[in-house]
């Protein structure tokens, strides 16, 4: 079984990042992996801990319309050039936490889709050099607003939400190019989404590179790659599970977002 990186929260409230073991303790590092974090003598046992994201991106940085039949679900001609668009880290959100139903949409999707998560600084990267800046990989679910999309005709608020970015449940070190991926809703034997990595249009060292010639990507900054054929709607209640051969899976619930209540000095204003 490939390693495990994983970041965890303590009984005593520290954040540690730490490898994964079979029994389900983590062996704590003392530094992100990828700013070559070593082993120490802590180990957490399973039952002393709460799995977080694993990692904290400065940004997510996503990729539209990346697989051919999803774009043709989706309309519009194949892209030219990756399709970029941000979410914020605020949205993110670890396996088994809820993704939060807004009250402001009526039409909330899933979109299972490979993470990449960055290594070293990397601005103006080649592809070759773009390769050697992805540290690994884990799984997300780009959750998205889809009234709100078409509404506003660009994506900040549809994608933006907090817990729109499930992300995990941990970071391997290799995929397999054709690991297949899934989604699957309330334990459904069938997945609503089935695509292999090596359908996507833009590669991910292609889509790294792409990246870092508009922007600096930071060490633990996270890229999604774009999502299968299959989005769907979400409903309240639903229970939502993305897999990828080689890594695993993540799963979330969905509940409703608290509708925000006015406070007493907004209604003594208004009156």
């Amino acid at each position: 079984m490939a390693q495990r990186y994983v970041r965890v929260q303590s009984q005593s409230r520290q954040l540690h990042y730490g490898l994964l073991q079979s029994d389900r303790s983590v062996h704590v590092l003392d530094a992100p992996p990828w700013l070559q974090g070593e082993v120490t003598e802590t180990v957490l046992e399973a039952d002393s801990y709460q799995l977080l994201a694993p990692c904290a991106p400065s940004k997510i940085i996503a990729v539209g319309k990346n697989y051919a039949k999803h774009a043709a679900e989706m309309g519009g001609e194949l892209p030219q050039e990756p399709l970029l668009f941000m979410k914020p880290s605020t949205a993110v959100i670890a396996t088994h936490s809820p993704i939060l139903y807004p009250p402001q949409s009526q039409r909330v999707d899933y979109e299972g889709e490979l993470a990449l998560v960055i290594g070293a600084r990397c601005l103006d990267c080649d592809v070759a050099a773009a390769r050697d800046k992805i540290w690994g990989y884990t799984i997300a679910n780009d959750v998205t607003a889809r009234d709100l999309q078409a509404r506003d005709r660009q994506w900040i608020r549809a994608k933006g939400f907090d817990s729109f970015c499930p992300l995990g449940p941990w970071i391997v070190r290799e995929l397999n190019p054709e690991a297949r991926i899934q989604t699957f809703l309330n334990e459904q034997p069938t997945p609503v989404q089935l695509g292999e990595i090596s359908d996507m249009i833009f590669k991910p060292a292609a889509l790294v590179a792409y990246i870092s010639q508009v922007m600096t990507l930071l060490p633990g900054d996270v890229v999604l790659t774009g999502t299968p054929a299959g989005v769907g709607p979400l409903a309240l209640g639903d229970r939502v599970r993305v897999e990828i051969e080689g890594i695993g899976s993540l799963e979330n619930s969905v509940q409703a977002r608290p509708a925000l209540v006015p406070s007493m000095d907004s209604m003594e204003s208004e009156g």
